[in-house]
């Protein structure tokens, strides 16, 4: 029999532990990957039916920020929730409520004549509940594997979230124009119902600790937490260093049309090319276990997205920028796997919702501000200079934050906290 500390070595393929030993996680992933899906339904659905009345692109971009408030504000209350309260029973009541939102836009949709505004209220809604759900699912991971079958269990929710941003959108567009519109809505709320049925099976998940009163005291707490931990704070500095430099999405469409000479199927193929690279850098992510620097990793991914970058915006030649984006995106996947490794282990079980609820307001707000960034440098210079200059600056945060949090590029699980220890704090 092979020992169990030599079953990986040589490993590719994502290890499948977790899924194989964890009941329980076992649930959480596949009624969420059902859910995820479904819920992509309603993301295309939205954007569709809005220009279908409007025939206005500006409106349908005001949908973005019309969810970036709600979401960033019930993320951080969300995080504190799931810090209060059983997580199960929390996941439950939101699969609940955003179900609701869903059905709400079929029975708009399914009208004679529908109305505008729900498209708005109803999706801020929904984003803010994801903003509780989805740091509560982040903090009860931990919880249900093994601590080191916590890096194999975080890419197997890459290739998860990977899967649903793949396979989801295909599926929506197929049922708007073979269905209708309130099909892809009610489409939805059918997986919400089987997200529901998963947690509904698994057994109840109390912070350990007993839980922390919910409020603004908590999250204050939560934030206080942050305070001198270098490695910790290093993860979300370096991500929104890599995000806000280093997204040149929002300038596909002008770049599709001005240097590879395409219209939309080339815009299409440059949104793509991250993600399929993503899903292959998730499914190909078995080795990550047996990384013991795991933050000198981040620091290696993140330069590898940058250089990747630079290589996409020097290029006039499709499948080479193509093939640029997906690497950028591979590398991503793997930082996200060493970031939230390194969260979740240096966070002990009673801060983990609060923690987890800062994480997605860095990973859902820096790519807006890529947005923002790119587009400006764009309409100065141009998308091909601000495409490489935003690939350079990452590249240099990457130098000066290795220089300026040393404990980042140092930490191991050896720096993970446990619930029973005094917390440590990594000032220098």
């Amino acid at each position: 029999m092979t020992p169990p500390a030599r079953r990986g070595r040589g490993r590719i393929l994502v290890d499948v532990a977790p899924l194989r030993d964890s009941r329980d996680y076992r649930l959480l992933w596949g009624g969420q990957l059902v859910s995820f899906v479904g819920t992509q339904l309603t993301v295309v659905a939205v954007p569709v039916q809005v220009y279908a009345i409007t025939h206005s692109s500006f409106a349908v971009g005001m949908l973005g920020i019309a969810q970036l408030g709600p979401l960033l504000i019930c993320s951080l209350f969300g995080g504190s929730l799931a810090d209060a309260f059983d997580r199960r029973k929390l996941l439950l009541a939101t699969q609940v409520l955003m179900a609701l939102t869903s059905a709400a836009l079929a029975l708009n949709a399914m009208g004679g004549a529908p109305q505008l505004w729900p498209l708005y209220v109803l999706p801020a809604i929904a984003a803010g509940l994801s903003g509780i759900d989805s740091p509560t699912r982040s903090a009860a991971v931990p919880s249900l594997v093994r601590p080191d079958q916590l890096p194999a269990a975080l890419a197997l929710q890459q290739i998860l979230w990977q899967t649903a941003l793949v396979v989801g959108p295909a599926i929506a567009g197929l049922v708007i124009a073979q269905v209708s519109l309130s099909a892809a809505y009610w489409g939805d709320v059918i997986t919400f119902g089987v997200g529901w049925l998963a947690v509904f099976f698994m057994r109840a998940m109390k912070p350990k600790g007993g839980g922390t009163r919910a409020g603004v005291k908590s999250i204050a707490e939560g934030l206080r937490y942050l305070k001198g931990r270098q490695a910790l704070q290093g993860t979300f500095v370096i991500d929104i260093n890599a995000m806000v430099f280093g997204m040149p999405r929002a300038l596909f469409p002008e770049l599709a049309s001005r240097v590879f000479g395409g219209g939309a199927g080339t815009v299409g193929l440059l949104y793509a090319a991250p993600g399929a690279g993503a899903l292959l850098g998730a499914v190909s992510s078995g080795w990550v276990g047996r990384v013991r620097r795991q933050g000198f990793a981040v620091l290696v991914s993140v330069t590898a997205w940058g250089l990747a970058i630079v290589g996409f915006g020097l290029t006039s030649i499709l499948w080479v920028a193509l093939v640029m984006l997906a690497l950028a995106g591979a590398a991503d996947v793997v930082s996200a796997v060493f970031r939230n490794t390194i969260l979740q282990a240096s966070v002990p079980d009673r801060l983990r919702g609060r923690l987890s609820a800062v994480h997605i307001a860095v990973v859902t707000g820096g790519p807006r501000l890529g947005d923002a960034e790119s587009g400006a440098v764009s309409a100065l210079v141009g998308p091909e200079f601000a495409v490489v200059s935003g690939g350079l600056a990452c590249l240099a945060g990457v130098g000066i934050i290795a220089k300026l949090m040393p404990a980042l590029g140092r930490w191991t699980p050896a720096d993970a906290v446990t619930d029973d220890e005094p917390d440590v704090v990594d000032t220098d």
